[in-house]
């Protein structure tokens, strides 16, 4: 039979608190995301739409103590139809998985999107409601508002999505990120990114998506021209075990409504 001193008979019951209480901070500083994609036909729609998620959807979920929720529309010259994403973050997937629940007991979140909740079968408030969830990388834990100079109207918003050959694959770039120290470098290039994360559920797996934002398409441009002339940048994504990483790389450009938060 194992026995233990005075001294392990309070050490081991210490030890189990203080790594029970380090995992529970830990799992509690990681984010989860929600981007919802709405596809429109109809500038009716699109109306229809921006009421409810300006005067009772947002509304509600800041009451829930979310307190930044991004709506984006793509930028004049997209040829892919309407569109809305909407971007919430969440401090923990029980904040997600709780967050109709919490809707529906919410009497002025019905009040206030009546028009959209309430909305008759032929006369539809979008075509298709498309939902992606996502998790934060270690490096980029929480979301980031972004300190931008110019007007909401000027801002360019890019999200990219990757997309991997196989999971292994989506597995590697996602380490490339993180422990080969891409978000660090997309930081010190002044990139001001939103959220950077693998993807749990979506359309387009295996892939990872992220969200960085500039002044103007200029500025945008700019950003991107001096990153791929970066020598740790040209170092990293020489690296023998990074290669075919990446199978295809969406690009969409966004511009945040007057109401976003971010």
């Amino acid at each position: 039979m194992t026995r233990f001193n005075t001294n392990s008979r309070f050490l081991i019951p210490f030890f189990a608190m203080f790594f029970c209480f380090s995992f529970k901070a830990n799992a509690a500083q990681k984010y989860y995301y929600q981007i919802k994609i709405y596809h429109l036909k109809t500038q009716a729609q699109e109306d229809r739409l921006d009421n409810y998620l300006q005067s009772a959807y947002l509304p509600a979920l800041h009451r829930l103590g979310i307190k930044n929720v991004g709506v984006f529309k793509p930028v004049a010259g997209d040829t892919s139809g309407k569109r809305v994403y909407v971007l919430i973050p969440f401090r923990s997937w029980k904040q997600l998985e709780g967050l109709m629940d919490k809707l529906s007991a919410d009497s002025q979140y019905f009040i206030d999107g009546k028009d959209y909740i309430n909305a008759p079968y032929n006369d539809e408030p979008y075509t298709r409601l498309e939902t992606i969830v996502l998790r934060a990388f270690p490096k980029m834990v929480k979301p980031a508002v972004p300190h931008l100079s110019a007007d909401k109207v000027d801002r360019v918003y890019e999200l990219r999505s990757y997309e991997s050959p196989t999971e292994a694959f989506n597995l590697n770039k996602v380490k490339m990120f993180n422990d080969g120290n891409e978000v660090a470098l997309f930081k010190r290039l002044g990139f001001n990114a939103v959220f950077y994360a693998e993807v749990l559920s979506g359309s387009h797996m295996p892939n990872l998506m992220y969200m960085t934002t500039f002044n103007s398409k200029a500025d945008r441009d700019k950003h991107w021209d001096t990153f791929s002339n970066d020598p740790e940048w040209k170092t990293l994504v020489a690296l023998p075990q990074y290669q075919h990483n990446v199978s295809k790389a969406d690009i969409i450009f966004l511009h945040p409504t007057a109401y976003s938060d971010f």
